[in-house]
């Protein structure tokens, strides 16, 4: 038994020898394949293993190379079919804004006339621009202040406080549809005073009614209009600045409104003018 064993062992070590078998000329034919393989992969600035992906790549361009006339036909239609469909949706927009400016237009011209610029005059100027991702159309807004001016820029033609007062007529109407919008307007009593403040304040109160309007002003007027009122002041000591914001009670707003009115020094009369003032709007 022990000799078969050694037998069938003789064998098997037998047959892995011949599997074994040196041939010098497979071992250079390998060697030089490995040589070419990494030669390749530097030529294309690639990992060795990524060459049958470049190679598929070279396959796929080189078909399109043969078969480059009928392709570039085929491109030249989808590109002709998608100008259409894009010069189709230009012209649909642009419609579609001159009918938003239209209405627009007549929009803010009623909401001037409560901002005491009954005469002023609002245009949306749709014009030819170029060709681009937003369409046809160049889109400006002009204004004339008094009757017989030209219309020009906004924001050339109008003073600091008309163009506060543009600015709260195109918000009021961008967002009479958009309920519970909170908005927040930083001076936007910007260069009037008196009458004309009173009325961007009652403008802003009404506003107000439907949506969330935050304030920030230096005018008496605008501020009694206010639900609520805060004090911001900023406080410098020991080497730093704070902002200190404080929600005023009805004696303190008095007071507060009472300083906007007077300055530093408060005096009765600006505090019973704040109290009018309070009295008048409530």
């Amino acid at each position: 038994r022990a000799l078969v064993a050694l037998t069938e062992a003789q064998r098997g070590i037998d047959a892995a020898l011949e599997h074994l078998a040196f041939d010098p000329a497979r071992l250079e034919a390998v060697e030089e394949r490995l040589f070419a393989i990494r030669a390749l992969a530097r030529k294309h600035r690639v990992e060795p293993d990524a060459l049958p992906a470049l190679a598929a790549e070279f396959e796929r361009r080189l078909e399109d190379i043969d078969l480059g006339a009928e392709r570039l036909v085929a491109l030249e239609a989808e590109a002709r079919a998608a100008r259409t469909r894009w010069r189709e949706a230009a012209e649909t927009l642009s419609a579609a804004r001159r009918e938003a400016a239209a209405r627009l237009d007549r929009m803010v011209t009623r909401e001037l006339a409560p901002l005491r610029m009954e005469k002023a005059r609002f245009t949306t100027l749709i014009t030819r621009a170029e060709d681009g991702p937003e369409g046809i159309d160049a889109v400006s807004f002009t204004a004339a202040i008094n009757p017989g001016m030209a219309p020009g820029p906004i924001d050339r033609i109008a003073s600091g406080g008309e163009l506060s007062r543009f600015l709260l007529a195109l918000k009021v109407c961008l967002a009479g549809a958009d309920g519970g919008r909170v908005m927040i307007f930083d001076e936007i009593d910007r260069g009037i005073g008196g009458a004309t403040a009173d009325a961007v304040g009652r403008r802003l109160a009404r506003l107000a009614e439907g949506g969330q309007v935050i304030v920030v002003t230096h005018s008496p007027q605008v501020a009694a209009r206010a639900a609520h009122h805060w004090r911001i002041v900023k406080r410098t000591g020991r080497g730093t600045t704070r902002t200190e914001v404080t929600l005023l009670d009805p004696a303190s707003r008095i007071d507060e409104l009472a300083r906007m009115l007077a300055g530093a020094r408060v005096t009765a009369e600006a505090r019973a003018a704040a109290e009018a003032l309070l009295s008048g709007v409530e």
